[in-house]
Order: structure tokens, then C-alpha cells, then sequence
């Protein structure tokens, strides 16, 4: 039986990028209780979301690419708030429409937008927000 209770989630399809964001987070996060999850196909991270969900495991937070060939961060975020409104969603991009990332946030849908490339300071901000001090309600 596992401990595991938590999960972050990290949707790019470029896989080095998941691989330095998977590299920064575990040095910050505790992998007793919380695990991270890195995905290049956004369609199967939706399907995965449903079951962590339906296991009881809380997706403390979602990093995504904006720019994917299968789903834009858009589409993705909009999609995964029709069943997992709760679910903070941070947007990791380069090249994110910049009319689309407002219309995200004035939806209430988009809690973070960090621009690539980023700094690791960045993702100590996230994890001290969203995991040390869980006080998120959305």
C-alpha cells in the first residue's frame, strides 16, 4: 500500500523541459506522501487526472505548456476545469497568446502564468503556495 495522498502534474511535450522541471521538483518536494507526474501527451495526463481523482490522490497543482500539437494549454486547462474546477493550473510557456492567457485568468481558470524560461526560485514560489502553505480555494 502506498503513501502517496498528493501529485503534481507537468504537461510539455518537449521532453527536456519535463525533465528539468521533474529534476527541480524533486529536490523540493517530498516524495513520501506527494508524487510527480511528467507528461508529453495531454490526452492521456486528462486521463490519468480522472483517475488519480477517483483513487483519492489531490493534484495539488498543474504545470502546463501552452503550445502542444495535440491540445493547446487553452483547450487543456479549459477541459480539465469542466470536472476538476479545484485543480490549480499554472501555464509554463514561450509563446503563449497573450489574449488567451487573460481570457484564462479572467475565467478564474489560470492561477500562474510563468514565462520560459524560468527560474528555479519560480518553482520553490509554487511549491511554498501550493504545497507548504495550502491555502488555495478555488
Amino acid at each position: 500500500m502506498s503513501e502517496i495522498k498528493k501529485a503534481v502534474i507537468c504537461v510539455d511535450d518537449d521532453p527536456m523541459i519535463l525533465q528539468v522541471l521533474g529534476f527541480q521538483l524533486e529536490k523540493l518536494i517530498d516524495s513520501s506522501d506527494t508524487m510527480i507526474e511528467l507528461y508529453t501527451n495531454p490526452l492521456k495526463a486528462l486521463t490519468d487526472i480522472k483517475e488519480f481523482t477517483f483513487d483519492e490522490i489531490e493534484i495539488v497543482f498543474l504545470i502546463v505548456d501552452y503550445q502542444m500539437p495535440e491540445i493547446s494549454g487553452a483547450k487543456f486547462i479549459r477541459s480539465l476545469k469542466q470536472s476538476h474546477k479545484n485543480i490549480p493550473c499554472i501555464m509554463l510557456s514561450g509563446q503563449a497568446n497573450p489574449n488567451q492567457v487573460r481570457a484564462l485568468e479572467q475565467e478564474g481558470y489560470l492561477e500562474i502564468f510563468l514565462q520560459k524560461p524560468w527560474e528555479e526560485s519560480q518553482i520553490q514560489d509554487l511549491i511554498n503556495k501550493f504545497i507548504n502553505e495550502p491555502s488555495h480555494e478555488n
